[in-house]
């Protein structure tokens, strides 16, 4: 049985890998920057200015991914498009979506300058945490308008099945941020000692260059020749310009709520303590490393869904969907035991202080049981998304983490005196939450869309 089971997938298997590796690559990037960032400052300067990170991240993922999530809106329609052969849209689409995420990226940036910069100290954060997290914000604000000039040529490119080359961007783009990092924190080279400023700066410099490195290649690459026929930086029309808003703003509110209730945890934790915040991320950093790899898987599952949409073929779609599932069960299943049978020593990646590891490790324990949810609800997503259905599963993000996740957090880490462990408990319930409305809303579209076909 299992053996009729798997060859009746084995295909689409195959094809959901080859395009998920190099997609899972590129999204590890957005995860790798921070992680290497943890690392850095956690092995060459102290708690506190790690702790700085920590609250740094958790407040600037949330804003980042109101930026991603609304460029992630032109790859379902281009995938759709694509599939309809029609390729001057393509172009088309490409440049109402260039002039949007730049719009975007600067009233992020001046979101973060002008409003979080200022309400920071008021979150009653340790005082030398918040010292330290100032500039290293200031940076990351600036780095968000070439990181999404990166995206919008990235996810054009994904979006017609070339994802290979994004993933090179961004691995020789991690490599060169950790190098810059590392000598700007310790102070190499004549260079003085910048401290947490330093991997700041590093990502900055890396974000730059990527923008410039993956706009180079699509606009001069055979590839996408008859893609960009109609493409012109200054073409803007409403009506592409909002089928694009209608898709990514959802979107973006979707990764909004759960990255927020993360965020929002993280704050939580943070008037604990430092070394409890410390401790939340290391273990939310090696736990995004996962998410980004099955967000990976998912962002695959969104093309190739929307490309069997596009060509209504509905069969292949709900097959193919399917598969990814299951791919990401089985993945998401060796990283839950890896985090739970090696949850002493994988903190030591990060850091050496044993006050922070020994409350990461028993994290890391709880962030083992919830892999599974969080890998089957980010693929719920990004079949949706492929769809085009995206308000509904918006609103399951917004019941899951913060009608469930964060209230019930907060009732047994702070009220009931759990700490951070009741406050990660909370978050595996939202996540839980998610997964099972996201692949009943998966599971009624799919067969509502087959059942179409059986009665024409």
């Amino acid at each position: 049985m299992s053996s009729t089971f798997y060859t009746k997938y084995k295909s689409y298997y195959k094809e959901n890998l080859h395009l998920a590796l190099p997609i899972v690559g590129s999204q590890l990037g957005h995860t790798l920057v921070h992680m290497a960032d943890s690392i850095i400052v956690g092995h060459f300067t102290d708690t506190e200015q790690l702790a700085a990170v920590s609250l740094v991240n958790s407040i600037f993922m949330l804003v980042l991914v109101i930026g991603l999530g609304i460029s992630y809106g032109l790859t379902p329609l281009i995938a759709q498009e694509n599939g309809r052969q029609n390729y001057t849209e393509c172009g088309k689409l490409l440049s109402n979506s260039l002039i949007i995420n730049l719009i975007v990226g600067i009233v992020l940036y001046i979101l973060v300058h002008f409003g979080v910069l200022l309400i920071i100290d008021h979150l009653d954060q340790t005082p030398a945490v918040v010292k330290y997290a100032k500039p290293y914000l200031s940076l990351l604000a600036i780095s968000i308008i070439p990181l999404l000039i990166f995206q919008t040529f990235k996810q054009f490119a994904e979006g017609l099945g070339f994802t290979k080359q994004a993933m090179f961007v961004s691995i020789w783009g991690n490599m060169l941020n950790v190098i810059l990092g590392v000598i700007f924190v310790k102070g190499m080279f004549g260079i003085a000692p910048m401290g947490v400023k330093g991997v700041g700066l590093s990502t900055l410099i890396d974000r730059i260059l990527m923008a410039i490195v993956m706009t180079v290649y699509v606009l001069r690459s055979q590839n996408f020749k008859k893609y960009l026929v109609s493409f012109k930086a200054t073409f803007f029309d409403k009506i592409r310009a909002l089928k694009i808003i209608k898709i990514g703003m959802p979107v973006a509110m979707q990764y909004s709520f759960e990255i927020s209730a993360f965020s929002g945890a993280a704050v939580l934790i943070g008037t604990i303590g430092a070394v409890e915040q410390a401790a939340h991320q290391i273990a939310i950093s090696l736990a995004a490393m996962t998410y980004m790899i099955a967000s990976g898987v998912a962002s695959a599952a969104t093309i190739k869904t929307g490309n069997n949409f596009g060509k209504s073929n509905f069969v292949d779609l709900r097959k193919s969907a399917i598969a990814s599932y299951h791919v990401i069960l089985a993945f998401m299943t060796v990283t839950a035991i890896i985090f739970i049978f090696a949850n002493q020593l994988l903190p030591f990646i990060i850091t050496d202080d044993l006050a922070v590891i020994k409350i990461a490790a028993q994290l890391l324990i709880i962030a083992g049981f919830f892999q599974l949810f969080d890998g089957t609800q980010v693929v719920g997503l990004g079949v949706l998304r492929g769809l085009g259905d995206v308000n509904i599963p918006t609103f399951i993000t917004f019941l899951a983490y913060w009608v469930i996740g964060i209230p019930v957090g907060y009732l047994l880490g702070i009220v009931f005196g759990l700490g951070v462990n009741g406050i990660w408990y909370g978050l595996t319930l939202g996540l839980l939450t998610a997964s099972i409305l996201l692949f009943l809303r998966f599971q009624n579209k799919t067969r509502m869309l087959n059942k179409q076909i059986e009665a024409n």
